[in-house]
């Protein structure tokens, strides 16, 4: 797996003086009493504050994905300035995560890849108000049944997004990885919800624990709100599925 080193660059400017302060205050909170304003202005100020690099830089965690690690930095210490929001194209590209002091025995705070995507996609690292339906299932889609069926935007599935979710489906021996977008409406809802649909299931894999990890894995690539249907490919009248 690819480290940092080489591609993280430290010295890409200063972060906000005042939100380093006000992270630093923060920190300093025990957990038991870290409530939802807290982590309101946890994430309020954790984009923008100078963080340092630890040592390695990456690391896989016990998770099993790969997460630049970085700690928060003390009064008059001397230190390289990382901050979240201007190493973005680097996060992004190399397919890392985020942890905050994973030194001390409880990390402050851990961001998956799909965290740091939706900052990147929304300014927020989660979405509380979303189109998605928040399902999570294995779904035959008949061929009767009225669905709106399109191809991902970039606002949903950008490339960097796509290159890190086909390289992953190829290396788990998914060959043509693909994606779609549907749009159904449930009972008593006006609106329609939004899936993000892969061609592949169980069944297909022939594998129950593979399809966990690759499932699980993807859950890790994508924003939390994002909600992830699998189905057959052969089970879709006028396939709309893209190669990622």
């Amino acid at each position: 797996m690819n480290t940092a080193n080489n591609d993280v660059n430290p010295e890409i400017g200063l972060g906000d003086l005042e939100k380093t302060v006000i992270l630093n205050t923060l920190l300093e909170v025990p957990f038991g009493q870290r409530d939802e304003k807290w982590v309101d202005q946890f994430l309020s100020v954790i984009d923008q504050a100078n963080l340092k690099l630890g040592n390695p830089e990456v690391i896989v965690a016990s998770d099993g994905f790969p997460y630049i690690q970085l700690q928060n930095v003390e009064a008059e210490e001397s230190f390289q300035a990382f901050v979240i929001s201007k190493q973005l194209p680097t996060i992004l590209l190399q397919g890392f995560g985020v942890v905050i002091n994973p030194q001390k025995e409880r990390p402050d705070w851990v961001f998956s890849y799909g965290d740091i995507v939706n900052y990147e996609l929304n300014d927020t690292f989660y979405s509380n108000e979303s189109s998605f339906s928040h399902s999570q299932d294995i779904v035959v889609i008949g061929k009767d049944e009225r669905v709106l069926v399109g191809a991902p935007s970039e606002a949903i599935l950008p490339k960097y997004l796509k290159k890190q979710l086909r390289e992953f489906l190829q290396h788990m021996g998914i060959q043509q990885p693909k994606a779609m977008l549907i749009a159904r409406s449930f009972e008593n809802e006006e609106d329609l919800k939004q899936d993000l649909v892969f061609n592949f299931t169980p069944p297909q894999l022939k594998n129950d624990k593979l399809f966990e990890e690759i499932s699980s894995a993807i859950a890790w690539m994508l924003p939390k709100h994002y909600s992830v249907l699998f189905v057959d490919e052969a089970s879709i009248e006028g396939n709309a599925f893209i190669e990622l």
